[in-house]
């Protein structure tokens, strides 16, 4: 409630909150900050971040809000997938194996984008510091060998099995990445025939005003 008076004494025990265990005011650098903690039935609270500068601070608060996304992820659509590549790894091994089976160009589709989703996973080696190829090699081998969950580990590069190791991706955010990238990428592919078209068309109206500039110009008369 919002009272108008300047006077304590005329607050009422309705005008305020009563459910507080713990009112207290603490100082941080030059500036004092509130605390209502110990409540009977919170409803609402406040995060507060400090940094040594302003680059810092911005870092922690991208941090928080990634560690709440993923929370508010897992409990709208509480389904995890292994992380660390793994699932990249097996759709691609599941894509080539299916490309096998196909003709002709029909199977390019497939082995295109195993290709492109190998990157995730080539890029934790890479970052890793880890021989790129020879990691995938092993890779590859365990998922034709030992199940889909291997992946690798973003400290050290070695090839461990996510279920162990304990690192999971929420699936949410898994599936919505792979329909954004194969429309991106359907979008793109329209948009080069739809300008390639425009771009020939351009080109034929060019020919056809050299020819006109052409035939407009004067011919020298030849000496006999």
């Amino acid at each position: 409630a919002v009272v108008s008076t300047q006077s304590t004494g005329e607050l009422k025990e309705s005008d305020v909150g009563t459910e507080c265990g713990l009112f207290e005011i603490k100082k941080f650098g030059d500036e004092y900050f509130t605390f209502l903690t110990k409540c009977k039935n919170p409803k609402a609270c406040t995060i507060l971040l400090r940094g040594a500068s302003k680059d810092v601070l911005m870092e922690v608060e991208r941090n928080l809000q990634d560690a709440m996304n993923v929370a508010r992820n897992v409990m709208m659509d509480p389904y995890l997938v292994p992380g660390g590549g793994a699932v990249e790894a097996a759709i691609a091994h599941r894509l080539i194996e299916k490309s096998k089976a196909i003709q002709g160009v029909g199977q390019w589709p497939y082995r295109a984008l195993a290709e492109a989703l190998k990157i995730i996973p080539k890029t934790l080696m890479q970052n890793c510091g880890v021989n790129t190829i020879r990691t995938m090699t092993n890779l590859t081998a365990k998922h034709a060998t030992s199940g889909s969950t291997w992946g690798v580990d973003g400290e050290t590069g070695n090839i461990v099995d996510m279920e162990e190791f304990g690192v999971w991706d929420t699936l949410q955010v898994k599936s919505q990445v792979l329909k954004t990238a194969i429309e991106t990428a359907i979008l793109l592919l329209r948009i080069d025939d739809i300008v390639s078209g425009v771009k020939k068309q351009s080109d034929i109206e060019a020919e056809k005003m050299a020819g006109k500039f052409q035939s407009q110009q004067p011919q020298e008369p030849q000496e006999e």
